[in-house]
């Protein structure tokens, strides 16, 4: 199943090596802004990326964080993983270096996910939120497939406070 390719991505598990990358744009505070995580301190992101192998070594895993590796450099981290099993729902999620916004990399990332758990894992809808705020973000999603369902509110503690998130989502066609 993995690792997935894009035309100009490889969305692969990640390394122990990936740790310096990582941090490269977990650690940014632009990146973070719109998360209700970070920025990551250089523990933070190790702690992530041996996460992330962990995960990764688990057969019956049902979250997969994946490297966004452009070429020969690791630019963003992408996840999809099954919310529910009986449902068949699952979600997505990325995050990406600020070199690369705007260049398209999300919504091919997101174009993958959501093909990879249509076809692999069997997933009915999938679903992704977003700050209200972060246009970039959403603009990647509905250009990758998904639509706008609401705005949920109070969904998140973040920064210790309360805060919104726009809901969005697909539903495998036929």
């Amino acid at each position: 199943m993995l690792p997935l390719r894009t035309n100009r991505l490889l969305l692969r598990d990640f390394d122990p090596s990936d740790e310096e990358a990582v941090h490269a744009f977990a650690g940014d505070p632009a990146v973070t802004r719109f998360t209700d995580w970070g920025p990551n301190t250089r523990a933070d992101s190790g702690a992530f990326v041996r996460n992330c192998v962990a995960q990764a070594a688990d057969p019956h895993r049902t979250a997969f964080n994946l490297a966004a590796v452009a070429g020969d450099l690791l630019v963003g981290s992408v996840a999809i993983w099954v919310e529910n099993a009986t449902h068949r729902r699952g979600e997505i999620g990325f995050v990406f270096h600020p070199s690369v916004w705007n260049q398209g990399y999300a919504t091919e990332a997101a174009r993958e996910l959501i093909r990879f758990g249509f076809a692999e894992l069997g997933l009915h809808r999938i679903a992704a939120t977003c700050h209200p705020d972060n246009t970039g973000s959403a603009r990647a999603l509905v250009k990758a497939g998904l639509h706008q369902e609401g705005r949920l509110r109070d969904h998140l503690l973040a920064r210790d406070r309360w805060r919104d998130s726009l809901l969005f989502a697909v539903v495998q066609p036929g």
